[in-house]
């Protein structure tokens, strides 16, 4: 019997589009899409220099399929998916793979959907979007990865709260509380997320991966270790085409900063 396919997979030119497919069930993860996700993000660090994650349907994503929790749960069982958390999660292939992931937001983006798109490096929204931390109404905890990586983006004391209280959190809201960096009208997530992946591909790929890898952990480190880890990554980026850029920069033949780029 052939698995369900729950994730499409699209390669346009240099960017990778990964689509959550289960419009059905509000996109919501079981572990067959968990493993098929992981294998799409996997996929798009070899092929493509920068990738979208987005849901197909009205939602980008509900979090965990609670049908399949209930069933799977019951009678003592563990709690816990079938392959534990490690460094093969999609979590962790996105958050510190080989290219910059942007997540493009519409409709329901809660639990698991909302540690999903904590994972992306930037993330889109249209107006439909909505956020939530419904575990605790669900007698269940976070295990995405959402306890450190949407903590960090709006705070603890926020999360706290939205754990809970099950407050939900419009999209202007997660803006102001920096959940999301860019707000566009309903329907045009997706279309500003390939414009943006297409600004990102434009940039030497080495340094991309120094932006969403060495970032990160910097935050982690004392002032000191930091400033040296720094000093090391700018190193480790210097290459034959940083110096070609830096001559087309002085050519005139680079793209200059504008002050209406947005």
């Amino acid at each position: 019997m052939s698995e369900e396919q729950t994730v499409t997979y699209e390669l346009d030119g240099e960017i990778a589009l990964v689509g959550l497919d289960r419009p059905d069930k509000r996109n919501c993860f079981n572990p067959t899409v968990m493993k098929q996700l992981r294998e799409a993000i996997e996929r798009a660090g070899e092929e493509a220099k920068c990738g979208i994650i987005f849901g197909h349907g009205d939602n980008f994503c509900a979090g965990l399929d609670l049908r399949w929790a209930a069933e799977n749960w019951k009678n003592g069982r563990s709690q816990r998916l079938p392959f534990p958390f490690n460094r093969n999660t999609y979590f962790e292939a996105m958050a510190r793979g080989n290219i910059p992931f942007i997540a493009a937001l519409h409709g329901a983006t809660l639990g698991g959907g909302l540690e999903t798109a904590a994972a992306a490096h930037i993330r889109v929204a249209d107006e439909t979007t909505y956020f939530g931390l419904p575990e605790g109404t669900r007698g269940i905890f976070i295990g995405g990865g959402g306890s450190v990586r949407v903590a960090r983006l709006i705070g603890f004391a926020r999360m706290q709260d939205m754990m809970l209280t099950g407050r939900v959190l419009k999209c202007d809201e997660a803006e102001r509380y920096g959940i999301v960096q860019y707000v566009v009208p309903k329907g045009q997530h997706l279309a500003k997320a390939r414009e943006l992946a297409a600004k990102i591909c434009k940039n030497a790929p080495l340094s991309n991966f120094a932006i969403t890898n060495s970032l990160p952990r910097l935050q982690d480190m004392s002032y000191d270790d930091g400033l040296y880890f720094e000093r090391m990554v700018a190193e480790y980026t210097r290459s034959p085409e940083s110096v070609e850029r830096l001559r087309q920069f002085l050519d005139k033949t680079a793209p200059r900063v504008r002050p209406d780029q947005a």
